[in-house]
């Protein structure tokens, strides 16, 4: 399968969380465990990137350095972020994520406005992962009464020091109940698979679903629950029949708690011979992109479904269900589809922040 949302189109993932609750942790295990791809990380400061330990390869100038394993780290403040954005989606630059952490203080919702207004056509939303400390979360909602909000507009939620709280259960189904259908992971050390987030190039050896690396952090031995492999359930679905574009919106409209990501391609058959759909949907945030079958091949709706708790052979028989039986296109079926298409007069893929507040 190619890469989704387009071979084009960088991801862009918002990274936030109050002081203490570990996003920096975070951020350094995606740069460490980036799997060959090349993140460009916009950080408020380098004050907690861990840059000597990744071996810097030197600085690029204009608060950019390069980072020993490829990535770049880029320190900046918020009027700045458009043009780190440009800078960092130049193909020149060969990114493949950007991960914008944004400080303890800052507004998410701001940050998803600003992604999500940009008319960089080489860039595109890839979600806004909040991270939560679980040893902590009873006193940070005292102090600071507007978690509640963040968690309500996130689309993963990463709940962090895990190993420390008291009931851990109690934390994640308190965070789940905060929530507007986001995956809620659970994690220790800020560790959770890059895969969740995007993909990864191949690029370290694997033992099962962990590398060499992950079975040497702190914390294994003492916490199973701390692998990485727990933290996400995927699903890859494939269908040599078209889909019928009504039944799968409906199935995009209705999808449930905890799947994060769906990526790949649908073959919508009599509706456009011509194009096969990309499509790419990180949370509530929904786009297709049409473009021209390859020559050769069998024409053929490839998906991939990424969430936590999400039932997998549920979710393979509703999108079995999607599937099209009649010999005929209906002139207005595709109209749903191209509601989320890029360019088109009404997008309501590109979502307003404020819309998505209890």
């Amino acid at each position: 399968m190619g890469n989704t949302p387009t071979p084009h189109q960088i991801l862009v993932v918002v990274l936030a969380g109050f002081l203490g609750s570990g996003k920096t942790t975070l951020l350094n295990h995606l740069l460490r465990r980036s799997g060959g791809s090349r993140i460009g990380a916009i950080v408020n400061d380098f004050g907690a990137i861990e840059i000597d330990a990744m071996a810097v390869a030197g600085a690029l100038g204009d608060s950019t350095v390069s980072l020993g394993n490829g990535c770049l780290c880029c320190a900046v403040d918020t009027s700045e972020l458009d043009l780190y954005l440009d800078r960092l989606a130049a193909p020149e630059a060969g990114i493949d994520v950007i991960v914008i952490e944004a400080s303890g203080l800052a507004e998410p919702q701001e940050l998803v406005r600003m992604v999500l207004a940009s008319e960089h056509p080489g860039i595109v939303y890839g979600g806004l992962v909040e991270v939560v400390d679980a040893a902590e979360i009873d006193g940070t909602r005292a102090r600071h009464p507007e978690i509640d909000r963040h968690l309500a507009l996130a689309d993963l939620v990463v709940v962090n020091k895990l190993d420390r709280a008291d009931g851990a259960g109690r934390v994640l189904d308190l965070v789940r109940s905060l929530t507007d259908r986001a995956a809620v992971v659970p994690a220790t050390y800020g560790r959770i698979d890059p895969e969740i987030l995007f993909d990864c190039r191949p690029g370290e050896e694997r033992v099962g679903q962990l590398s060499f690396d992950d079975l040497h952090e702190p914390g294994d031995d003492r916490d199973h629950a701390g692998h990485l492999h727990t933290g996400y359930d995927s699903l890859s679905f494939t269908a040599e029949a078209p889909l019928e574009p009504r039944r799968l919106m409906r199935f995009l409209d209705s999808r449930p708690e905890g799947l994060y990501r769906i990526k790949g391609y649908v073959d919508f058959g009599p509706y456009d011979p011509r194009n096969r759909y990309a499509v790419h949907a990180v949370g509530r945030f929904l786009r297709f992109y049409p473009e021209p079958w390859p020559g050769a091949g069998a024409r053929l709706t490839q998906l991939v479904l990424i969430g936590s708790g999400i039932d997998a052979d549920g979710l393979a028989e509703e999108l079995r269900a999607c599937g099209d039986d009649a010999p005929h296109a209906d002139e207005h079926g595709m109209w749903g589809v191209l509601r989320y298409v890029q360019g088109t007069e009404e997008e309501p893929g590109t979502y307003e922040p404020e819309a998505c507040e209890p």
